[in-house]
């Protein structure tokens, strides 16, 4: 992290518990982000906060820090059974929700707090019995939350810290009325530490915020820029049949050591993909019908190295803290003009530099209006030249392995990974 991504706040000013202080210096940062300067010294007296600030600018540690030392200096009441969580983080995506664990298992892991997942598509029976077995913090996504919640799994009587990440996206992706389900069964705001977290801080967000929370301090972290500084922004306009061969170019041209590749549907997904690969450039793809545990197998070996190039729809855009993404290619312009903030974020994280390439053919040129106009500035044009056009080799096949559909399945309708079959988390 660069001291420009940095305050000159010092965590070792805030007083936090000897167990929580020697975690946060495990993670090598002395100095606090903007979102935690501004959140910590709220949250650490006890008071709410709505907080707004871009994705990679440290809003997991800013709430995970606050949680752990509520849970730490507030003994748990002798009344408590172990099926009763102390606190609750609500996050809209798997990935988030893994990636949020992720980083309290390493800044928590001197406290002695359990922590737990329940997230969709996978290990049902596990996250079961680790919740049955005892949690001090359930992080999950809505559906398996509720659904745990619904079989007496767990209850909330004893939940002292509520967090809700990506506020925004909840609503986008229409889990709204499953987190007003669970607000309504915790204790009353009054009597916990309510933490939210968002990209925008809408109206719809902000009265979420009200109803459900304890008269919180608004905070708001807003840069000149939507998009981060050091993304290198360029927009090319390829004909829809030079699309494939200019991506080719461009990849020889800048050469990434690991780059993002974003697709609109899993149709193109599989077609650039089947391109690349045929091309000699090994890549995976990530989609929202891919399995969980697959999913998460071509992440790992993604940061890993073992793939230099990522295809994937929109369900990768949020919530991946992948290091070291030097590019962003968005081979389809997305039709959200805060989807695009989301896709090139995925590079030049924690302060490191990052280049974002923009395709606007004739299918999504229409987009870049709104793009432009959400972060108020202009993408520099770059010309196509011959030399940036490189005839591809033939594609590999595209192995398809379809599970036959279940009875009253709606798995066959695709379509956008933003739509609502992934209501279940």
């Amino acid at each position: 992290m660069s001291n420009t991504n940095l305050t000159e706040t010092r965590f070792s000013s805030f007083e936090l518990p000897e167990k929580l202080q020697r975690g946060v210096e495990s993670t090598g940062f002395a100095f606090c982000t903007p979102i935690q300067a501004e959140t910590l010294p709220h949250t650490l007296a006890g008071d709410d906060v709505a907080g707004q600030a871009q994705t990679g600018t440290g809003k997991t540690a800013a709430f995970a820090i606050a949680l752990f030392n509520r849970l730490l200096t507030s003994p748990s009441p002798d009344w408590r059974n172990q099926n009763q969580p102390r606190a609750l983080i609500i996050a809209p995506t798997r990935e988030l929700a893994i990636q949020i664990h992720k980083d309290m298992v390493e800044i928590g892991q001197f406290t002695g707090l359990k922590l737990g997942l329940a997230y969709g598509g996978t290990g049902y029976d596990a996250q079961k019995q680790a919740i049955e077995d005892g949690l001090d913090v359930l992080i999950g996504t809505p559906g398996r939350v509720i659904d745990y919640f619904k079989k007496h799994v767990f209850n909330l009587k004893a939940a002292e810290v509520l967090v809700l990440d990506e506020a925004d996206r909840m609503f986008d992706l229409g889990f709204i009325k499953d987190i007003r389900f669970l607000l309504h069964r915790m204790p009353p705001p009054q009597n916990r530490l309510n933490l939210l977290f968002s990209a925008t801080l809408s109206h719809r967000v902000m009265e979420l915020a009200y109803e459900h929370m304890n008269n919180p301090k608004q905070i708001e972290i807003v840069p000149e820029k939507v998009t981060a500084d050091k993304v290198k922004q360029s927009i090319f306009y390829p004909a829809t049949d030079e699309k494939i061969p200019l991506l080719l170019g461009l990849i020889k041209r800048e050469q990434p050591e690991r780059a993002i590749i974003f697709i609109n549907t899993k149709r193109v997904a599989d077609r650039v993909w089947s391109y690349l690969e045929g091309n000699d450039i090994k890549t995976a793809i990530l989609s929202g019908d891919v399995p969980q545990t697959k999913r998460q197998s071509l992440l790992r070996q993604f940061e890993e190295g073992k793939f230099p190039m990522l295809v994937a729809t929109d369900v990768a855009a949020r919530g991946l803290h992948i290091p070291d993404v030097s590019h962003v290619f968005n081979y389809d312009l997305p039709q959200d003009a805060e989807d695009y903030v989301h896709r090139i974020g995925r590079t030049a994280r924690a302060g490191a530099s990052g280049t974002a390439l923009s395709f606007a053919c004739e299918e999504y040129a229409f987009s870049l209006m709104d793009i432009e106009s959400y972060i108020h500035h202009k993408i520099p044009v770059e010309s196509i030249t011959a030399e940036l056009l490189v005839e591809p080799k033939p594609p590999v096949k595209v192995e398809r392995k379809r599970r036959p559909p279940r009875k009253g399945s709606r798995s066959h309708h695709r379509g956008h990974d933003h739509s609502r079959h992934h209501r279940k988390g």
